[in-house]
């Protein structure tokens, strides 16, 4: 029989044969009777994790891409604003509380307000005391109220938790200490001050006064600047010619350390504003006060203390041969023995408190120290304490008289017509001229 392939080629094309059944069920059986391969591990795909890291790093892109959410900066201003209100407020209750003061009140204190205070020291002084906080708070209520005129000195009694008027009505209610007035001429010696202090009843011995302001006693005054500059040269005693003259208003119920503290303030006071011109000269105002005191003694007119200042800087430094040992020659402190002149080794108070006249004779010591015929310069100490005047002349002698050369002076005796005139000269011959129409001449 003639096969026709390209039929069957066709139908091959169009229909594709399946296997038979009979060799498909050999197959199945055939694998069912060969023994199980080992099951290889199924390679698990990563591609759920890849995915989730992706998606993260996705959701993170996108919150980076998103605006951030920041702090808005007027609420931040607005906050800072608020948080210094609420502090000032409150510093501003704090204020308020003090003026009106405490719920609690301290403890007394008894507070001395000195003459001459002002509103500034006593805000502070009472800062100190514990009675106020702000001092500088007092000071402008005080200023703003109206009410400074008003405070006196004297003691008062405080508390802490006071409020400021009660302060203030308190401290501006005058007080009945009692007071006297001390009147030290000028020229006084120190132991003629102690006999005022005593007979004044403040004091109840020349000594008790004398060993304080010589600091024997241990006071200390070294707050004063001229105290620490006077030299421990053998003077009789220190605080010669630094107990200034003057009329004092103190206290009648003080201890001796505040009358001569007074006395010491008060020269400070005066010759504070020296200083330039002592150090312009090349002294020292120790020396100053020295001559001073002699110059007090001698002319005791303020109108002639620059002339008589002048006769003793030309015979401390003249080049004049006659006056090349530069001695003083004062009467006012040598061995003199005629009571008619004021003489501080003689008939002096000073003399008098060291027993001198008593014994009949000054110790060599001292007038080896005081005695101006004897020492060339100025002595150990001053004589006496001087006045302001006085003061002033020993810097600034008279122009004139330091230039034409005077050396000598003498004053009219009191019994004469010519008392308190001065007679000044350039020579030992015209001075003794001069002395016999004072009317010293015997």
């Amino acid at each position: 029989m003639r096969i026709n392939r390209s039929d069957n080629n066709a139908e091959n094309r169009v229909q594709p044969t399946s296997p038979a059944p009979a060799a498909q069920e050999a197959k199945e059986e055939k694998a069912a009777v060969q023994p199980p391969k080992k099951k290889e591990e199924p390679v698990r795909e990563k591609t759920k994790p890849q995915k989730k890291r992706k998606a993260k790093q996705e959701e993170f892109e996108d919150e980076e891409s998103k605006p951030r959410r920041r702090f808005p900066l007027g609420c931040l201003i607005v906050l800072i604003v608020l948080v210094l209100v609420g502090v000032g407020a409150y510093q501003v209750m704090k204020f308020y509380s003090e003026i009106d003061g405490g719920t609690e009140l301290g403890p007394e204190q008894t507070i001395t307000v000195e003459q001459g205070s002002s509103v500034s020291s006593i805000a502070t002084q009472l800062k100190d005391a514990g009675i106020i906080q702000y001092d500088w708070l007092f000071k402008e209520y005080v200023k703003y109220s109206g009410k400074a005129g008003g405070i006196q000195f004297g003691e008062f009694t405080l508390r802490s938790g006071m409020d400021y008027n009660t302060i203030i009505q308190t401290i501006s209610q005058e007080t009945y200490r009692p007071t006297t007035n001390v009147t030290i001429p000028e020229g006084t010696t120190a132991v003629g001050v102690a006999q005022i202090f005593v007979d004044a009843g403040l004091v109840d011995s020349i000594d008790t006064f004398l060993n304080c302001a010589n600091g024997t006693d241990g006071s200390d005054f070294s707050q004063y600047s001229f105290w620490t500059q006077i030299p421990d040269n053998g003077r009789l005693m220190k605080c010669e010619g630094y107990l200034f003259p003057d009329t004092y208003n103190v206290y009648a119920d003080e201890d001796v350390y505040y009358y001569v503290d007074t006395l010491y303030a008060e020269f400070e006071a005066k010759t504070e504003g020296l200083t330039d011109t002592i150090n312009q000269k090349g002294t020292t105002l120790d020396d100053v006060v020295k001559l001073a005191s002699f110059i007090q003694e001698e002319a005791g007119v303020e109108a002639e203390d620059a002339k008589v200042s002048a006769c003793f800087h030309n015979r401390l430094e003249s080049d004049d041969p006659l006056w090349a040992e530069h001695k003083l020659e004062s009467n006012a402190c040598s061995y003199i023995t005629q009571d008619v002149e004021n003489n501080y080794l003689w008939n002096s108070p000073t003399a008098e408190y060291y027993g001198w006249p008593a014994l009949g004779a000054i110790p060599e010591d001292v007038l080896n120290a005081y005695d101006t015929y004897r020492i060339s310069g100025l002595p150990a100490g001053p004589i006496s304490c001087p006045g302001y005047a006085a003061i002033e002349a020993a810097l600034n002698p008279d122009q004139e008289y330091l230039d034409e050369g005077y050396f000598f002076f003498v004053t009219g005796h009191p019994d004469t017509d010519v008392a308190g005139q001065y007679f000044y000269a350039k020579t030992a011959d015209e001075h003794q001229a001069n002395v016999e129409k004072a009317g010293w001449a015997y």
